[in-house]
């Protein structure tokens, strides 16, 4: 057997492929195209209420008879400070200045996370997805009982061995190992913790070494090569998420897709000042205001979300673009555009010709 098999047979699934859930970009349609192909779509609802995660799941379902993913933010809840929030949106006024705006007179925590999404987790239940994955963290011990004992299989994002660790001993199925170059929010389950950068190789190498359950790689995977290598590096599968934005089935705007195909020389960085917790994305005129010298301390995710989605809103309106998110991953120039269905027999085809 080979080693990705693992992976297939656990996840039903014809290829070890999984598109990464990215909330907001990702759509039902692009869940389920991938699904149709033979992959494992996926749908990241943590920015969703309990109503419209439910209408999307049932998208998805509706679009496909296929095992797809539902993936949920784990993440503590806030911390709040109002003299730091204070102070941000203070440092923010400038920018909000140029798009002919106030800043608000506060800041919302507007995610809840589903640690206390109790609404979400009877709807995780009843729906019963084929596959549920966990960023941030973990839920508790009686949630994943239930989603075992409901017949859904369980993916947890890890960044170090310590995390993987904890995913391992919870009972989660496989673990979805997050080198540094993934583009979108770092999967550390501690953001004040020290993060050692690990590449996506070198986590795969030490969790397939340590850990009995399956390793599934994520990080900078662009095409059929880049798989292959991790498979060869004895991950069970993969899972790639800059890659699909470019799809016509992701909900990426004109622009974020001309970022993407235009992306040879653009920096990316990993960065807390667009979200309130590290991420990696394409560096604009916010990302280097919110890391110039002597800038003001950061707020707590998601409560530093809410305030530059409120600059990016102002400025949208205006014409500006120098203050929107655009997450990506280091391979991003190798972006590709074209169906996801297409995508997908394109990345097995390349795997499989080494």
């Amino acid at each position: 057997m080979h080693a990705y098999e693992r992976v297939t047979r656990l996840l039903g699934i014809e290829y070890p492929i999984i598109q990464a859930p990215m909330a907001g970009v990702t759509t039902p349609q692009l869940a389920a195209a991938v699904s149709d192909a033979g992959a494992l779509g996926s749908l990241g609802i943590g920015a969703s209420s309990c109503v419209k995660a439910q209408a999307q799941i049932e998208a998805v379902r509706a679009l496909t008879s296929r095992p797809f993913n539902i993936n949920v933010f784990c993440h503590a809840p806030a911390r709040r400070d109002p003299e730091i929030e204070r102070a941000w949106l203070a440092y923010l006024a400038p920018l909000f200045a140029e798009a002919d705006a106030e800043p608000p007179a506060a800041l919302e925590e507007i995610y809840t996370t589903f640690l206390q999404a109790q609404d979400v987790q009877a709807l995780l239940l009843e729906q019963r997805p084929a596959v549920v994955s966990f960023h941030f963290g973990l839920p508790d011990d009686a949630f994943l009982a239930s989603l075992r004992r409901a017949g859904v299989r369980t993916l947890a994002t890890a960044t170090c061995l310590d995390e993987a660790h904890r995913v391992e001993q919870a009972g989660i199925d496989a673990v979805v190992a997050q080198g540094f170059e993934a583009g979108g929010h770092r999967g550390v389950f501690d953001p004040q913790a020290q993060d050692m950068e690990q590449s996506t190789a070198e986590l795969v190498d030490v969790l397939v070494r340590e850990l009995k359950i399956p390793v599934i790689a994520a990080g900078g995977l662009m095409d059929g090569h880049d798989i292959r290598a991790m498979l060869e590096g004895g991950a069970s599968g993969v899972q790639l998420g800059t890659a699909f934005v470019a799809c016509p089935e992701s909900a990426a705007d004109a622009a974020y897709r001309s970022a993407l195909l235009d992306a040879q020389g653009r920096e990316t960085r990993m960065t807390s000042v667009l979200s309130g917790r590290p991420a990696r994305g394409f560096v604009n005129r916010l990302v280097r205001h919110g890391e110039a010298p002597g800038h003001a301390t950061v707020p707590d995710y998601p409560v530093t979300y809410d305030g530059i989605k409120r600059l990016n809103a102002a400025a949208r309106a205006r014409g500006i673009d120098d203050f929107v998110v655009r997450w990506a991953g280091q391979g991003a120039a190798r972006a590709r555009a074209m169906p996801a269905a297409d995508l997908v027999q394109r990345l097995v085809m390349e795997w499989r010709r080494g």
